[in-house]
């Protein structure tokens, strides 16, 4: 189960998951909020139904509640179908633990991708609940694994993600040019930013960045940002964030060009095309994006996170600057667009990185998961204690 049809990271990884789940025999099925018959940001060979999405509400905390309670009408109807249900983020955990409380549902297992900066009591208690009420939570990275542990008292079992390297092909020099000419950066380096602006991809330290390589590198760099689509508002930022853009002489469209989502056919022609990957999140669960860019032959920076340090080396596979420090992420920047024998030598370490990461392994570790917990004893339901319970 997942709360959307949009390529963000936990939908992208929901559907991975699933179609290798369903190679290896596992009769695995989508369950997600959306618009019946216009399905998912890209075709899948997974099975799935899509609930009605409930209507657009002013708060975060109404859009929240209401997806929670859409999803758990749209999984009773399903009753009887699941010995188990997998949920990947807050909202449709929510909605399992519910339909398994009231004695109708299956098992309950629960990716933490991360967990959300919320704001307000309830949504702190409800997220709160989406990860000590399921039977099983995964994570997909040791640096969760400490977290949820400390944070829940809750023992996570690492599972982690997977990269499809055969979806990234090279691409030809005339679809290179042309993305590239798109976005004016036919004879400017092209930096790719993808995940859209918001605070944990750490997209106002990449603007500035920017603006300090502007002084270092000629032509200049172009920044283009794939991405956007998110459950929560991040638009004070992202306006926040272009107002700074601005201030330091950036102009949108020419020094910053934002894509939007674009088709998922496009993704790996943008990673092909860029010359790196530039991922300065603050916060994340593991990092999809990066994976990709890797078996894309594309050279990657990110922040110096936990996460990432559990499966970048510096100068092998990855740079990696400081998380927030501006300088460090402008440097390591400025060192790949501008340096080929490092180049070649970050391209062939991420070529060993993705190839170590498959979404057939990450299935087989699932089933087992998943087989454990459907053999096992079963638990009385819970008691209801939050007000989205």
């Amino acid at each position: 189960m997942t709360y959307s049809t949009k390529p963000r990271g936990g939908v992208v990884h929901t559907l991975a998951l699933a179609e290798a789940l369903v190679d290896l025999g596992v009769p695995a099925h989508v369950v997600t909020l959306g618009q019946p018959g216009t399905g998912f940001y890209r075709t899948t060979s997974a099975p799935f139904t899509i609930v009605p999405a409930p209507s657009p509400a002013p708060t975060l905390e109404e859009r929240v509640f209401a997806s929670v309670d859409a999803l758990e009408a749209g999984l009773r109807s399903l009753s009887g179908r699941f010995e188990l249900v997998h949920a990947q983020d807050c909202i449709s955990a929510r909605a399992a633990a519910r339909v398994r409380d009231a004695g109708d549902g299956p098992r309950v297992v629960r990716t933490v991708h991360h967990i959300d900066d919320f704001t307000t009591q309830a949504l702190i208690d409800c997220q709160r609940q989406s990860v000590v009420e399921p039977d099983a939570v995964l994570v997909v990275s040791n640096a969760w694994r400490d977290l949820i542990q400390r944070e829940f008292r809750i023992e996570a079992q690492v599972v982690r993600n997977g990269v499809d390297v055969a979806r990234f092909p090279p691409i030809s020099p005339r679809l290179r040019t042309a993305l590239r000419m798109s976005v004016g950066a036919v004879e400017r380096p092209l930096l790719l930013g993808v995940g859209g602006i918001e605070p944990r991809k750490g997209s106002v330290y990449l603007v500035e960045a920017l603006a300090r390589l502007r002084q270092r590198v000629r032509p200049a760099p172009v920044l283009a940002v794939i991405g956007g689509h998110s459950f929560q508002d991040y638009e004070q930022y992202r306006q926040d964030t272009l107002r700074r853009a601005d201030e330091l002489g950036l102009r949108l469209g020419h020094d910053i060009v934002l894509l939007g989502t674009v088709p998922d056919d496009e993704m790996p022609g943008w990673y092909r095309a860029a010359d790196v990957l530039a991922f300065p999140s603050v916060k994340e669960g593991f990092g999809l994006a990066v994976l990709e860019a890797m078996a894309a032959d594309l050279p990657v920076v990110t922040s110096d996170i936990a996460v990432f340090r559990e499966y970048l080396t510096p100068g092998d596979n990855a740079l990696l600057a400081s998380a927030g420090d501006v300088g460090a992420l402008a440097d390591a920047l400025h060192d790949v667009v501008t340096d080929t024998s490092l180049r070649a030598r970050l391209i062939e370490g991420g070529r060993r990185t993705a190839r170590a990461f498959t979404w057939h392994a990450t299935a087989e570790k699932h089933r087992e998961i998943y087989d454990r917990l459907v053999a096992a004893p079963v638990i009385a339901p819970r008691v209801r204690q939050t007000p989205c319970a």
